[in-house]
């Protein structure tokens, strides 16, 4: 596995985010009777003192990009490890964004890189696997929130990630799983109020499902934002041709674009709720 040492900065208004060192590697997902290997990027903090906390990070419909990067590059300078996983290229894919979007299925197959990332991170000398999160951005975010629910009232089956951030999720995956849901973990669902691509008002319902583990769910709704109010640089637009699960028969266009008030709240906000939550 190749180490690649980084003399950079990501640049953008308000904001300089170093990454000290990104590590190409790959996960073992077994699924359908083969072994994919998921291609990820592992960002380690500059220094690390006994074992670390650590996120699994799991891209929306468009593949892994700079928001997950940046992310990543933040994590590590708060001292966490960060695993940003491709779901997409062993799989033969590349963005799946348009009006053929992902089906329930599709969904549910993607679930498995979750366990795979989480047992992957916690078998790593230099992670704490007590103190494991993950964090989900649009599709993935609602691929995450298929792991961080249950659709059985009375499951008690412990969670390997102590905590879940579910960033503008597609929170009508979670149709299938039933009228009584049970969160087994803190879950933090972060979106923009303006979001017509994954609206909030969809979570809403979902949370006023949620029969048993309410108390560890926390909604932040940003004032002002779209989907995507972490595409830093990139004004809003409406892009026609996207499938859309929230509109009938599943298609189609959606806002997108950053705000950057949202971002930075929603960054402090992630770095408070993790400090809380992966404590050791």
């Amino acid at each position: 596995m190749r180490w690649l040492l980084l003399v950079m900065f990501w640049a953008v208004p308000g904001w300089v985010v170093p990454v000290w060192a990104q590590q190409n590697m790959h996960v073992p997902l077994e699924q359908s009777g083969r072994t994919l290997q998921l291609a990820a990027q592992l960002f380690k903090p500059a220094t690390t003192t006994g074992s670390v906390p650590a996120v699994a990070i799991f891209h929306g419909c468009g593949g892994p990009g700079q928001n997950t990067a940046r992310m990543a590059g933040l994590l590590a300078s708060w001292g966490y490890a960060a695993l940003v996983v491709d779901s997409f290229s062993a799989r033969g894919l590349k963005d799946v964004c348009g009006r053929n979007w992902p089906t329930q299925a599709d969904a549910e197959a993607r679930a498995g890189d979750i366990d795979a990332a989480l047992a992957w991170l916690g078998a790593q000398s230099f992670v704490d696997p007590r103190r494991l999160a993950v964090m989900g951005y649009s599709y993935g975010g609602g691929v995450a929130m298929l792991r961080a629910l249950s659709g059985k009232p009375d499951d008690t089956t412990p969670s390997p990630a102590r905590a879940v951030i579910l960033v503008y999720p597609d929170c009508a995956l979670a149709d299938a799983l039933g009228p009584k849901l049970t969160v087994r973990q803190p879950t933090l669902f972060a979106m923009g109020a303006l979001d017509d691509w994954t609206p909030p008002a969809q979570c809403r319902a979902v949370i006023d499902r949620v029969v048993n583990g309410r108390d560890f769910v926390e909604t932040r709704i940003y004032e002002g934002a779209h989907h995507s109010f972490d595409a830093l640089g990139l004004p809003v637009r409406y892009l026609e041709g996207v499938g859309n699960r929230s509109k009938p028969g599943g298609c189609c266009g959606a806002h997108y674009g950053a705000h950057e008030p949202a971002w930075k709240q929603f960054v402090a906000d992630v770095k408070a709720f993790l400090a809380k939550n992966l404590a050791p």
